[in-house]
Protein backbone atom coordinates (compact mmCIF):
# COMPACT_ATOMS: atom_id res chain seq x y z
CA UNK A 1 0.00 0.00 0.00
CA UNK A 2 0.89 3.50 -0.90
CA UNK A 3 0.34 6.53 0.83
CA UNK A 4 -1.50 9.46 -1.85
CA UNK A 5 -0.21 13.22 -0.77
CA UNK A 6 -4.04 14.84 -1.45
CA UNK A 7 -6.67 14.64 0.42
CA UNK A 8 -9.92 13.71 -0.67
CA UNK A 9 -12.30 15.98 -1.46
CA UNK A 10 -14.43 16.16 1.93
CA UNK A 11 -12.02 14.24 3.77
CA UNK A 12 -10.04 15.37 6.78
CA UNK A 13 -7.68 12.34 6.54
CA UNK A 14 -5.29 11.08 4.20
CA UNK A 15 -6.76 7.47 1.98
CA UNK A 16 -4.85 4.36 1.24
CA UNK A 17 -4.83 3.29 -2.22
CA UNK A 18 -4.60 0.13 -3.15
CA UNK A 19 -1.35 -0.65 -5.66
CA UNK A 20 -2.64 -4.16 -6.66
CA UNK A 21 -1.49 -5.89 -3.06
CA UNK A 22 -5.14 -6.20 -2.68
CA UNK A 23 -5.76 -10.15 -3.19
CA UNK A 24 -8.74 -10.80 -5.45
CA UNK A 25 -7.86 -14.66 -5.15
CA UNK A 26 -6.22 -15.78 -2.48
CA UNK A 27 -4.56 -19.41 -2.73
CA UNK A 28 -4.28 -21.78 -0.01
CA UNK A 29 -1.85 -24.86 -1.03
CA UNK A 30 -3.47 -28.15 -1.95
CA UNK A 31 -1.75 -30.83 -0.12
CA UNK A 32 -0.88 -34.36 -1.01
CA UNK A 33 -1.84 -34.57 -4.49
CA UNK A 34 -2.07 -32.15 -7.75
CA UNK A 35 -5.02 -29.85 -9.35
CA UNK A 36 -5.32 -31.58 -13.21
CA UNK A 37 -7.26 -28.72 -15.88
CA UNK A 38 -9.45 -30.22 -18.53
CA UNK A 39 -11.99 -33.07 -20.01
CA UNK A 40 -9.74 -34.97 -21.63
CA UNK A 41 -7.53 -36.23 -18.27
CA UNK A 42 -10.31 -36.50 -16.32
CA UNK A 43 -11.51 -39.16 -18.73
CA UNK A 44 -8.41 -40.73 -18.05
CA UNK A 45 -8.84 -41.14 -14.23
CA UNK A 46 -12.23 -42.03 -15.05
CA UNK A 47 -11.38 -44.90 -16.75
CA UNK A 48 -10.30 -47.78 -14.61
CA UNK A 49 -13.92 -48.96 -13.51
CA UNK A 50 -17.25 -49.60 -14.72
CA UNK A 51 -19.82 -47.32 -13.56
CA UNK A 52 -19.17 -43.81 -11.64
CA UNK A 53 -21.59 -41.68 -10.20
CA UNK A 54 -21.10 -37.75 -11.28
CA UNK A 55 -23.25 -35.77 -8.32
CA UNK A 56 -22.90 -31.93 -8.28
CA UNK A 57 -24.43 -28.69 -6.64
CA UNK A 58 -26.95 -26.52 -8.43
CA UNK A 59 -25.69 -24.29 -11.47
CA UNK A 60 -23.43 -26.54 -12.54
CA UNK A 61 -24.00 -27.12 -16.71
CA UNK A 62 -24.17 -30.65 -17.28
CA UNK A 63 -24.38 -30.12 -20.91
CA UNK A 64 -20.94 -29.11 -21.01
CA UNK A 65 -19.93 -31.71 -18.36
CA UNK A 66 -21.35 -34.75 -20.47
CA UNK A 67 -20.16 -33.08 -23.90
CA UNK A 68 -16.90 -32.76 -22.75
CA UNK A 69 -16.34 -36.22 -21.25
CA UNK A 70 -18.41 -37.81 -23.92
CA UNK A 71 -15.65 -36.46 -26.31
CA UNK A 72 -12.69 -37.21 -24.49
CA UNK A 73 -13.73 -41.00 -24.03
CA UNK A 74 -14.21 -40.93 -27.70
CA UNK A 75 -10.89 -39.90 -28.54
CA UNK A 76 -9.36 -42.50 -26.04
CA UNK A 77 -11.12 -45.19 -27.57
CA UNK A 78 -13.54 -45.87 -24.63
CA UNK A 79 -17.63 -46.29 -25.33
CA UNK A 80 -19.84 -44.56 -22.07
CA UNK A 81 -23.68 -43.97 -21.46
CA UNK A 82 -24.59 -41.44 -18.98
CA UNK A 83 -27.63 -41.70 -17.34
CA UNK A 84 -29.64 -38.34 -16.05
CA UNK A 85 -30.66 -38.94 -12.92
CA UNK A 86 -33.13 -35.94 -12.95
CA UNK A 87 -35.10 -38.59 -15.46
CA UNK A 88 -36.34 -39.98 -12.24
CA UNK A 89 -37.89 -37.09 -9.95
CA UNK A 90 -41.30 -36.83 -9.34
CA UNK A 91 -43.26 -35.15 -11.46
CA UNK A 92 -43.22 -30.96 -11.62
CA UNK A 93 -46.98 -31.01 -9.77
CA UNK A 94 -45.66 -32.62 -7.26
CA UNK A 95 -42.58 -31.49 -6.49
CA UNK A 96 -44.09 -28.13 -6.70
CA UNK A 97 -46.64 -29.23 -3.68
CA UNK A 98 -44.02 -30.38 -2.17
CA UNK A 99 -41.79 -27.08 -2.08
CA UNK A 100 -45.12 -24.59 -1.82
CA UNK A 101 -44.85 -24.91 2.26
CA UNK A 102 -41.21 -23.27 1.97
CA UNK A 103 -41.48 -20.25 -0.85
CA UNK A 104 -43.11 -17.88 0.79
CA UNK A 105 -46.17 -17.29 -1.71
CA UNK A 106 -46.51 -13.93 -3.48
CA UNK A 107 -43.77 -12.45 -1.29
CA UNK A 108 -40.83 -11.60 -3.31
CA UNK A 109 -37.81 -12.25 -1.32
CA UNK A 110 -38.31 -14.40 1.56
CA UNK A 111 -39.89 -18.02 2.14
CA UNK A 112 -38.96 -20.19 5.18
CA UNK A 113 -35.97 -22.77 5.13
CA UNK A 114 -36.91 -26.39 3.63
CA UNK A 115 -37.36 -29.41 6.48
CA UNK A 116 -37.41 -32.44 3.50
CA UNK A 117 -34.37 -33.98 2.15
CA UNK A 118 -33.07 -34.28 -1.38
CA UNK A 119 -34.34 -37.98 -1.87
CA UNK A 120 -37.61 -36.47 -1.00
CA UNK A 121 -38.11 -35.05 -4.68
CA UNK A 122 -37.00 -38.36 -6.11
CA UNK A 123 -39.45 -41.59 -7.30
CA UNK A 124 -38.23 -43.61 -5.09
CA UNK A 125 -39.02 -46.69 -7.03
CA UNK A 126 -37.79 -45.23 -10.25
CA UNK A 127 -34.20 -44.32 -8.82
CA UNK A 128 -34.18 -48.26 -7.68
CA UNK A 129 -34.52 -49.44 -11.19
CA UNK A 130 -32.19 -47.20 -13.00
CA UNK A 131 -30.88 -49.91 -15.52
CA UNK A 132 -26.82 -49.74 -16.19
CA UNK A 133 -25.99 -50.12 -20.40
CA UNK A 134 -24.51 -53.28 -20.59
CA UNK A 135 -23.00 -52.79 -24.09
CA UNK A 136 -20.80 -49.59 -22.86
CA UNK A 137 -17.59 -49.80 -21.54
CA UNK A 138 -18.46 -47.14 -18.87
CA UNK A 139 -21.54 -45.93 -17.53
CA UNK A 140 -22.34 -42.55 -15.62
CA UNK A 141 -24.93 -41.97 -13.93
CA UNK A 142 -25.15 -38.05 -13.57
CA UNK A 143 -27.10 -34.71 -12.04
CA UNK A 144 -27.58 -33.39 -8.83
CA UNK A 145 -28.70 -36.14 -6.66
CA UNK A 146 -26.74 -38.79 -8.43
CA UNK A 147 -25.72 -40.49 -5.54
CA UNK A 148 -28.62 -41.11 -4.28
CA UNK A 149 -29.30 -43.78 -6.57
CA UNK A 150 -26.16 -46.30 -4.78
CA UNK A 151 -24.11 -45.55 -2.22
CA UNK A 152 -21.27 -48.36 -3.59
CA UNK A 153 -20.49 -46.24 -6.76
CA UNK A 154 -17.14 -44.44 -6.92
CA UNK A 155 -18.44 -41.37 -6.21
CA UNK A 156 -17.31 -37.57 -8.18
CA UNK A 157 -18.38 -34.27 -7.36
CA UNK A 158 -18.85 -31.41 -9.40
CA UNK A 159 -19.10 -28.00 -7.36
CA UNK A 160 -19.57 -24.55 -8.66
CA UNK A 161 -19.23 -20.67 -6.78
CA UNK A 162 -21.93 -18.90 -5.55
CA UNK A 163 -21.25 -15.75 -7.50
CA UNK A 164 -20.83 -17.88 -11.10
CA UNK A 165 -23.64 -19.43 -10.17
CA UNK A 166 -25.46 -16.52 -9.67
CA UNK A 167 -24.35 -14.94 -12.69
CA UNK A 168 -25.34 -18.00 -14.45
CA UNK A 169 -28.98 -17.39 -13.24
CA UNK A 170 -28.64 -13.58 -14.41
CA UNK A 171 -28.32 -15.03 -17.63
CA UNK A 172 -31.24 -17.24 -17.48
CA UNK A 173 -29.09 -20.73 -17.41
CA UNK A 174 -30.04 -22.32 -14.45
CA UNK A 175 -32.78 -24.17 -13.69
CA UNK A 176 -33.97 -24.77 -10.00
CA UNK A 177 -33.99 -28.38 -8.59
CA UNK A 178 -37.04 -29.48 -10.13
CA UNK A 179 -38.26 -26.88 -12.39
CA UNK A 180 -38.42 -27.36 -16.16
CA UNK A 181 -38.17 -23.75 -16.61
CA UNK A 182 -36.30 -20.48 -15.45
CA UNK A 183 -38.33 -18.68 -13.02
CA UNK A 184 -36.55 -15.50 -12.95
CA UNK A 185 -34.26 -13.94 -11.16
CA UNK A 186 -35.79 -12.94 -8.09
CA UNK A 187 -37.81 -16.02 -7.45
CA UNK A 188 -35.04 -18.53 -8.59
CA UNK A 189 -32.77 -17.15 -6.25
CA UNK A 190 -35.45 -17.61 -3.36
CA UNK A 191 -35.42 -21.10 -4.08
CA UNK A 192 -32.43 -21.55 -4.10
CA UNK A 193 -31.65 -19.86 -0.69
CA UNK A 194 -34.72 -21.53 0.77
CA UNK A 195 -35.17 -24.84 -0.72
CA UNK A 196 -32.37 -25.81 -3.04
CA UNK A 197 -29.43 -24.78 -1.38
CA UNK A 198 -30.71 -26.63 2.01
CA UNK A 199 -31.09 -29.66 0.22
CA UNK A 200 -28.13 -29.67 -1.82
CA UNK A 201 -25.74 -28.36 1.35
CA UNK A 202 -26.92 -31.26 3.88
CA UNK A 203 -26.27 -33.61 0.86
CA UNK A 204 -23.17 -32.47 0.02
CA UNK A 205 -22.14 -32.70 3.80
CA UNK A 206 -23.20 -36.69 3.39
CA UNK A 207 -20.96 -37.24 0.69
CA UNK A 208 -18.04 -35.17 1.43
CA UNK A 209 -16.12 -38.06 3.15
CA UNK A 210 -16.42 -40.60 0.33
CA UNK A 211 -15.57 -38.30 -2.94
CA UNK A 212 -13.09 -39.48 -5.03
CA UNK A 213 -12.70 -36.65 -7.29
CA UNK A 214 -13.66 -33.15 -6.53
CA UNK A 215 -14.19 -31.06 -9.39
CA UNK A 216 -14.13 -26.82 -9.84
CA UNK A 217 -16.18 -26.56 -13.15
CA UNK A 218 -16.56 -22.61 -13.12
CA UNK A 219 -14.27 -22.16 -16.56
CA UNK A 220 -15.72 -23.09 -18.99
CA UNK A 221 -14.69 -26.08 -21.11
CA UNK A 222 -11.80 -26.32 -18.37
CA UNK A 223 -12.89 -27.90 -15.14
CA UNK A 224 -9.95 -28.13 -12.38
CA UNK A 225 -10.22 -31.42 -10.33
CA UNK A 226 -8.14 -33.48 -7.77
CA UNK A 227 -8.06 -35.60 -5.59
CA UNK A 228 -10.61 -36.24 -2.43
CA UNK A 229 -8.14 -37.40 -0.13
CA UNK A 230 -5.95 -34.23 -1.36
CA UNK A 231 -8.76 -32.18 -0.77
CA UNK A 232 -9.63 -33.50 2.64
CA UNK A 233 -6.32 -32.97 3.80
CA UNK A 234 -6.03 -29.42 2.55
CA UNK A 235 -9.15 -28.63 4.48
CA UNK A 236 -7.89 -30.46 7.92
CA UNK A 237 -4.41 -28.02 7.64
CA UNK A 238 -6.78 -24.45 7.08
CA UNK A 239 -8.48 -26.58 10.16
CA UNK A 240 -5.51 -26.52 12.59
CA UNK A 241 -4.37 -22.91 11.39
CA UNK A 242 -5.82 -19.44 9.24
CA UNK A 243 -7.54 -19.40 5.64
CA UNK A 244 -8.83 -16.69 3.79
CA UNK A 245 -11.50 -17.13 1.70
CA UNK A 246 -12.10 -15.20 -1.90
CA UNK A 247 -14.07 -12.27 -1.63
CA UNK A 248 -16.20 -11.12 -4.04
CA UNK A 249 -18.11 -7.87 -5.66
CA UNK A 250 -21.31 -7.17 -6.34
CA UNK A 251 -22.97 -2.93 -7.31
CA UNK A 252 -26.06 -2.01 -6.23
CA UNK A 253 -28.11 0.90 -6.73
CA UNK A 254 -26.69 2.52 -3.74
CA UNK A 255 -22.81 1.86 -4.43
CA UNK A 256 -19.94 3.91 -4.21
CA UNK A 257 -16.99 4.08 -6.00
CA UNK A 258 -14.10 3.65 -2.98
CA UNK A 259 -13.62 -0.27 -3.70
CA UNK A 260 -13.39 0.63 -7.25
CA UNK A 261 -11.14 3.47 -6.94
CA UNK A 262 -9.02 1.41 -4.49
CA UNK A 263 -9.13 -2.09 -5.51
CA UNK A 264 -7.93 -1.49 -9.15
CA UNK A 265 -8.12 -4.84 -10.37
CA UNK A 266 -11.42 -4.97 -9.91
CA UNK A 267 -13.64 -5.25 -13.16
CA UNK A 268 -13.34 -0.58 -13.92
CA UNK A 269 -16.35 -1.47 -16.47
CA UNK A 270 -19.26 -1.72 -13.26
CA UNK A 271 -21.09 1.52 -12.67
CA UNK A 272 -19.94 0.97 -8.44
CA UNK A 273 -19.54 -1.64 -6.01
CA UNK A 274 -21.69 -1.77 -3.09
CA UNK A 275 -20.96 -5.00 -1.37
CA UNK A 276 -17.65 -6.86 -0.80
CA UNK A 277 -18.49 -10.31 0.60
CA UNK A 278 -15.71 -10.60 2.61
CA UNK A 279 -16.67 -13.79 4.61
CA UNK A 280 -19.79 -14.92 4.24
CA UNK A 281 -19.93 -18.84 4.59
CA UNK A 282 -23.70 -19.44 2.27
CA UNK A 283 -21.42 -17.63 -0.51
CA UNK A 284 -17.69 -17.67 -0.33
CA UNK A 285 -14.89 -20.44 -1.78
CA UNK A 286 -11.69 -21.20 -0.64
CA UNK A 287 -9.46 -22.06 -3.59
CA UNK A 288 -6.37 -24.07 -3.60
CA UNK A 289 -3.32 -23.29 -5.41
CA UNK A 290 -0.88 -26.13 -7.51
CA UNK A 291 1.59 -24.48 -9.64
CA UNK A 292 -0.59 -22.21 -12.08
CA UNK A 293 -3.71 -24.52 -11.70
CA UNK A 294 -6.61 -23.58 -9.17
CA UNK A 295 -9.42 -25.15 -7.80
CA UNK A 296 -12.31 -23.57 -5.46
CA UNK A 297 -14.36 -25.46 -3.00
CA UNK A 298 -17.54 -23.77 -1.00
CA UNK A 299 -16.53 -22.84 2.46
CA UNK A 300 -18.80 -24.92 4.03
CA UNK A 301 -16.78 -27.98 2.82
CA UNK A 302 -14.37 -26.45 5.31
CA UNK A 303 -17.33 -26.44 8.44
CA UNK A 304 -18.79 -29.89 7.43
CA UNK A 305 -15.51 -31.67 8.01
CA UNK A 306 -13.46 -29.72 10.01
CA UNK A 307 -16.09 -27.34 12.05
CA UNK A 308 -14.69 -28.26 15.55
CA UNK A 309 -11.32 -27.37 15.01
CA UNK A 310 -12.14 -23.99 13.28
CA UNK A 311 -14.92 -23.29 15.54
CA UNK A 312 -13.76 -24.60 19.06
CA UNK A 313 -15.69 -23.53 22.17
CA UNK A 314 -18.38 -22.27 19.11
CA UNK A 315 -19.25 -25.55 17.53
CA UNK A 316 -21.60 -26.94 20.25
CA UNK A 317 -23.64 -24.10 19.43
CA UNK A 318 -23.42 -23.23 16.01
CA UNK A 319 -21.93 -27.06 14.23
CA UNK A 320 -21.62 -26.11 10.86
CA UNK A 321 -23.03 -22.47 10.98
CA UNK A 322 -19.95 -20.13 10.56
CA UNK A 323 -21.33 -17.82 12.77
CA UNK A 324 -20.01 -14.50 11.88
CA UNK A 325 -19.44 -12.42 8.74
CA UNK A 326 -17.83 -9.74 7.64
CA UNK A 327 -18.65 -7.50 4.69
CA UNK A 328 -17.93 -4.24 2.79
CA UNK A 329 -20.68 -1.50 1.96
CA UNK A 330 -19.36 0.81 0.07
CA UNK A 331 -21.93 4.39 -0.17
CA UNK A 332 -18.62 6.61 -1.35
CA UNK A 333 -19.56 8.96 -3.91
CA UNK A 334 -23.11 6.50 -3.67
CA UNK A 335 -26.37 6.76 -1.65
CA UNK A 336 -28.02 5.88 1.35
CA UNK A 337 -28.97 2.18 2.34
CA UNK A 338 -32.75 1.66 3.01
CA UNK A 339 -34.11 3.09 6.26
CA UNK A 340 -34.57 -1.01 7.61
CA UNK A 341 -34.46 -3.04 10.57
CA UNK A 342 -33.47 -6.79 10.67
CA UNK A 343 -35.80 -9.80 12.17
CA UNK A 344 -35.92 -10.87 16.36
CA UNK A 345 -34.93 -14.03 17.11
CA UNK A 346 -37.81 -15.54 17.19
CA UNK A 347 -39.37 -13.69 14.42
CA UNK A 348 -36.54 -15.30 12.01
CA UNK A 349 -36.65 -19.07 13.64
CA UNK A 350 -40.84 -19.03 13.05
CA UNK A 351 -40.97 -17.11 10.08
CA UNK A 352 -37.42 -18.13 8.16
CA UNK A 353 -36.67 -21.12 10.08
CA UNK A 354 -32.94 -19.93 10.83
CA UNK A 355 -31.29 -20.96 13.65
CA UNK A 356 -30.15 -17.17 14.94
CA UNK A 357 -30.48 -14.00 13.71
CA UNK A 358 -29.16 -10.76 12.06
CA UNK A 359 -27.31 -8.36 14.41
CA UNK A 360 -25.63 -6.33 13.15
CA UNK A 361 -22.67 -3.77 13.74
CA UNK A 362 -20.89 -1.32 11.21
CA UNK A 363 -17.98 -0.70 11.38
CA UNK A 364 -16.20 2.84 9.65
CA UNK A 365 -13.41 2.05 7.72
CA UNK A 366 -13.13 5.34 6.06
CA UNK A 367 -15.68 8.22 5.87
CA UNK A 368 -15.87 11.86 4.35
CA UNK A 369 -16.79 14.87 6.72
CA UNK A 370 -20.22 14.77 6.03
CA UNK A 371 -20.62 11.33 6.17
CA UNK A 372 -23.77 10.02 8.66
CA UNK A 373 -25.29 6.97 10.11
CA UNK A 374 -28.80 6.79 10.84
CA UNK A 375 -29.54 4.86 13.67
CA UNK A 376 -32.24 4.74 16.42
CA UNK A 377 -35.94 7.03 16.88
CA UNK A 378 -36.07 10.63 17.78
CA UNK A 379 -37.35 10.94 21.38
CA UNK A 380 -40.91 11.56 20.63
CA UNK A 381 -41.04 9.13 18.11
CA UNK A 382 -45.20 7.86 17.40
CA UNK A 383 -45.13 4.19 15.79
CA UNK A 384 -48.27 5.16 14.20
CA UNK A 385 -47.59 8.59 12.50
CA UNK A 386 -43.86 6.74 11.21
CA UNK A 387 -46.14 3.88 9.93
CA UNK A 388 -48.88 6.07 8.66
CA UNK A 389 -45.67 8.44 6.93
CA UNK A 390 -43.89 5.09 5.59
CA UNK A 391 -47.15 3.92 3.99
CA UNK A 392 -48.37 7.47 2.38
CA UNK A 393 -44.68 7.79 0.82
CA UNK A 394 -44.73 4.40 -0.69
CA UNK A 395 -48.23 5.31 -2.05
CA UNK A 396 -47.78 8.78 -3.06
CA UNK A 397 -44.01 8.89 -4.14
CA UNK A 398 -43.49 11.71 -2.14
CA UNK A 399 -40.05 12.18 0.02
CA UNK A 400 -40.07 11.21 3.58
CA UNK A 401 -38.38 13.25 6.34
CA UNK A 402 -36.70 10.68 7.60
CA UNK A 403 -34.99 13.01 9.86
CA UNK A 404 -38.41 13.97 11.38
CA UNK A 405 -38.19 10.19 13.20
CA UNK A 406 -35.00 8.73 12.83
CA UNK A 407 -31.80 9.61 14.75
CA UNK A 408 -28.66 10.27 12.74
CA UNK A 409 -25.07 10.60 13.47
CA UNK A 410 -21.63 11.68 12.50
CA UNK A 411 -19.13 8.87 11.18
CA UNK A 412 -15.78 8.86 11.43
CA UNK A 413 -12.89 6.14 10.90
CA UNK A 414 -12.80 3.52 13.26
CA UNK A 415 -16.43 4.44 14.50
CA UNK A 416 -18.32 1.19 15.54
CA UNK A 417 -22.17 1.63 15.55
CA UNK A 418 -24.15 -1.66 17.49
CA UNK A 419 -27.33 -2.63 15.53
CA UNK A 420 -28.82 -5.52 17.61
CA UNK A 421 -32.42 -7.08 15.98
CA UNK A 422 -35.26 -4.48 15.80
CA UNK A 423 -33.33 -1.38 15.35
CA UNK A 424 -34.08 1.36 12.83
CA UNK A 425 -30.91 1.67 10.95
CA UNK A 426 -28.70 2.47 7.68
CA UNK A 427 -25.79 3.50 6.54
CA UNK A 428 -25.70 7.16 4.84
CA UNK A 429 -23.88 7.92 1.87
CA UNK A 430 -19.80 8.70 1.99
CA UNK A 431 -19.17 5.72 3.77
CA UNK A 432 -17.01 2.39 3.95
CA UNK A 433 -18.35 0.02 6.26
CA UNK A 434 -17.73 -3.07 7.64
CA UNK A 435 -20.44 -4.79 8.53
CA UNK A 436 -19.29 -7.45 11.35
CA UNK A 437 -22.30 -9.70 11.93
CA UNK A 438 -24.12 -12.42 12.54
CA UNK A 439 -24.08 -14.58 9.48
CA UNK A 440 -27.44 -14.44 8.30
CA UNK A 441 -27.74 -11.88 5.67
CA UNK A 442 -31.12 -11.54 3.55
CA UNK A 443 -32.94 -10.80 6.30
CA UNK A 444 -33.53 -6.88 5.55
CA UNK A 445 -36.80 -5.03 6.21
CA UNK A 446 -36.68 -2.27 4.49
CA UNK A 447 -39.30 0.31 4.92
CA UNK A 448 -37.83 3.28 2.89
CA UNK A 449 -35.88 3.55 0.13
CA UNK A 450 -35.53 7.19 -0.75
CA UNK A 451 -37.61 6.31 -4.00
CA UNK A 452 -35.24 4.38 -5.91
CA UNK A 453 -35.59 2.28 -8.54
CA UNK A 454 -33.48 -1.54 -8.39
CA UNK A 455 -30.94 -1.84 -10.82
CA UNK A 456 -33.40 -3.71 -12.94
CA UNK A 457 -35.68 -0.66 -13.20
CA UNK A 458 -38.36 -1.81 -10.97
CA UNK A 459 -39.30 -0.56 -7.67
CA UNK A 460 -37.45 -2.31 -5.02
CA UNK A 461 -39.87 -4.30 -2.49
CA UNK A 462 -40.38 -3.00 0.76
CA UNK A 463 -41.42 -4.65 4.10
CA UNK A 464 -43.16 -2.38 5.98
CA UNK A 465 -45.44 -4.93 7.72
CA UNK A 466 -42.75 -7.18 8.77
CA UNK A 467 -40.68 -4.49 10.04
CA UNK A 468 -43.11 -3.27 12.44
CA UNK A 469 -43.54 -6.78 13.66
CA UNK A 470 -40.03 -6.49 14.44
CA UNK A 471 -39.07 -2.49 15.45
CA UNK A 472 -38.05 -1.89 18.99
CA UNK A 473 -39.35 1.72 19.88
CA UNK A 474 -37.79 1.75 22.83
CA UNK A 475 -34.26 2.24 21.29
CA UNK A 476 -34.75 6.46 21.08
CA UNK A 477 -33.51 9.40 21.85
CA UNK A 478 -30.78 9.47 24.38
CA UNK A 479 -31.07 5.57 24.82
CA UNK A 480 -29.13 5.35 21.72
CA UNK A 481 -26.30 7.14 22.40
CA UNK A 482 -25.89 5.25 25.82
CA UNK A 483 -26.32 1.60 24.30
CA UNK A 484 -25.79 1.68 20.18
CA UNK A 485 -22.42 3.57 20.09
CA UNK A 486 -20.03 1.25 21.09
CA UNK A 487 -17.25 3.28 23.85
CA UNK A 488 -13.87 1.81 23.49
CA UNK A 489 -11.72 0.95 26.04
CA UNK A 490 -7.93 1.12 25.71
CA UNK A 491 -5.39 -1.36 27.25
CA UNK A 492 -2.11 0.12 27.07
CA UNK A 493 0.16 -3.58 26.50
CA UNK A 494 3.28 -1.60 26.06
CA UNK A 495 4.90 1.46 24.53
CA UNK A 496 3.81 0.46 20.76
CA UNK A 497 0.74 -1.79 21.23
CA UNK A 498 -2.37 -1.11 22.41
CA UNK A 499 -5.54 -3.22 22.62
CA UNK A 500 -8.92 -1.62 22.07
CA UNK A 501 -11.96 -3.11 23.60
CA UNK A 502 -14.90 -2.01 21.51
CA UNK A 503 -18.00 -3.54 23.27
CA UNK A 504 -20.94 -4.78 21.85
CA UNK A 505 -24.80 -4.85 22.81
CA UNK A 506 -25.94 -7.46 25.15
CA UNK A 507 -27.87 -9.18 21.99
CA UNK A 508 -24.96 -9.49 20.11
CA UNK A 509 -23.07 -12.86 20.40
CA UNK A 510 -19.91 -11.93 19.16
CA UNK A 511 -17.11 -9.26 20.61
CA UNK A 512 -15.10 -7.20 18.95
CA UNK A 513 -11.25 -5.91 19.89
CA UNK A 514 -8.81 -3.46 17.90
CA UNK A 515 -5.00 -4.24 18.25
CA UNK A 516 -2.82 -1.73 17.30
CA UNK A 517 0.85 -2.21 17.16
CA UNK A 518 4.06 -0.56 15.44
CA UNK A 519 5.94 -4.26 15.73
CA UNK A 520 4.16 -7.39 16.71
CA UNK A 521 1.06 -8.44 18.82
CA UNK A 522 0.73 -12.09 20.20
CA UNK A 523 -2.89 -12.79 20.80
CA UNK A 524 -4.45 -16.44 22.49
CA UNK A 525 -7.27 -17.37 20.57
CA UNK A 526 -8.96 -19.22 24.20
CA UNK A 527 -10.43 -21.81 22.17
CA UNK A 528 -12.54 -19.63 19.82
CA UNK A 529 -12.40 -18.76 15.78
CA UNK A 530 -10.71 -15.19 15.67
CA UNK A 531 -11.97 -13.33 11.97
CA UNK A 532 -9.49 -10.50 11.25
CA UNK A 533 -9.18 -7.37 9.19
CA UNK A 534 -6.32 -4.83 8.47
CA UNK A 535 -8.48 -1.57 8.92
CA UNK A 536 -5.05 0.61 9.01
CA UNK A 537 -1.88 0.12 7.82
CA UNK A 538 0.01 -1.97 4.56
CA UNK A 539 0.69 -5.09 5.16
CA UNK A 540 1.45 -7.19 8.34
CA UNK A 541 2.44 -11.43 8.53
CA UNK A 542 0.66 -14.09 10.16
CA UNK A 543 2.40 -16.70 12.19
CA UNK A 544 0.29 -19.00 13.69
CA UNK A 545 1.51 -21.66 16.66
CA UNK A 546 1.60 -24.63 14.33
CA UNK A 547 4.25 -22.61 12.30
CA UNK A 548 2.13 -21.59 9.45
CA UNK A 549 2.76 -18.05 7.79
CA UNK A 550 0.41 -15.27 5.69
CA UNK A 551 0.47 -12.16 4.77
CA UNK A 552 -1.94 -10.07 4.30
CA UNK A 553 -2.50 -6.10 3.29
CA UNK A 554 -5.32 -3.18 4.01
CA UNK A 555 -8.45 -4.44 4.41
CA UNK A 556 -8.16 -8.21 3.84
CA UNK A 557 -10.25 -10.71 5.90
CA UNK A 558 -8.91 -13.73 7.22
CA UNK A 559 -9.56 -16.29 10.00
CA UNK A 560 -7.68 -18.14 12.45
CA UNK A 561 -8.67 -21.39 13.62
CA UNK A 562 -9.71 -21.68 17.25
CA UNK A 563 -7.40 -25.24 17.29
CA UNK A 564 -4.09 -22.62 16.91
CA UNK A 565 -3.63 -21.76 20.36
CA UNK A 566 -2.02 -18.35 19.27
CA UNK A 567 -1.04 -16.43 17.07
CA UNK A 568 1.55 -13.35 15.82
CA UNK A 569 1.21 -10.23 13.84
CA UNK A 570 3.98 -8.53 12.84
CA UNK A 571 3.63 -5.16 11.18
CA UNK A 572 5.47 -4.82 8.20
CA UNK A 573 4.57 -1.13 6.91
CA UNK A 574 5.51 1.86 7.47
CA UNK A 575 3.13 3.14 9.88
CA UNK A 576 1.17 1.72 13.23
CA UNK A 577 -1.31 -1.29 11.74
CA UNK A 578 -4.72 -1.77 13.65
CA UNK A 579 -6.53 -5.04 13.04
CA UNK A 580 -10.19 -5.92 13.95
CA UNK A 581 -10.49 -9.25 15.64
CA UNK A 582 -14.19 -10.95 16.11
CA UNK A 583 -15.14 -13.64 18.14
CA UNK A 584 -17.92 -15.29 20.06
CA UNK A 585 -18.23 -13.88 23.15
CA UNK A 586 -17.49 -16.81 26.10
CA UNK A 587 -20.62 -16.63 27.52
CA UNK A 588 -22.45 -17.29 24.14
CA UNK A 589 -20.57 -20.58 23.41
CA UNK A 590 -23.75 -22.90 24.99
CA UNK A 591 -26.65 -20.50 24.45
Amino acid sequence: MEKINKRSENSSEVLAVATGDYELYPKHPLIGGHITQGYSNLAKRLSDKPVYVLDGYIGVDWEEVISGLGEAYEKLGRTVHFTDVSKFMKPVEEINALLEPFLGGDDPIFGKKATITLRDLWDPTALQEVALNQGTDIHIVYGCGAALWHAGIPLIYVDLPKNVLQQRMKAGNVRNLGSPVFLGNKETYKRFYFVDWVLLNAHKKTLLPRIEVFIDQQTVGKPSWTEGAALSASLRQLGRSYFRVRPWFEPGVWGGQWLKNRIPQLNQEVPNYAWSFEMIVPENGLVFGDGMHALEVSFDCLMYQEGELVLGKAYDRFGDDFPIRFDFLDTFDGGNLSLQCHPTTSYIQDEFGEKFTQDETYYIVDAKEDALVYLGFQENIEPGTFRTALEESYRQKVVLPVDRYVRKFPAKKHDLFLIPNGTVHCSGKNNLVLEISATPYIFTFKMYDWLRLDLDGQPRPLNIDRAFANLNFERKGSVVEDTLISKPEVQQLDSRTRKVHLPTHPEHFYAIYRYEFEEEVVIHTAGQCHILMLVEGETIELQTASGDLGKFHYIETFAVSAASDWYSLRNRGNSMAKVIVAFVKEEACQQ
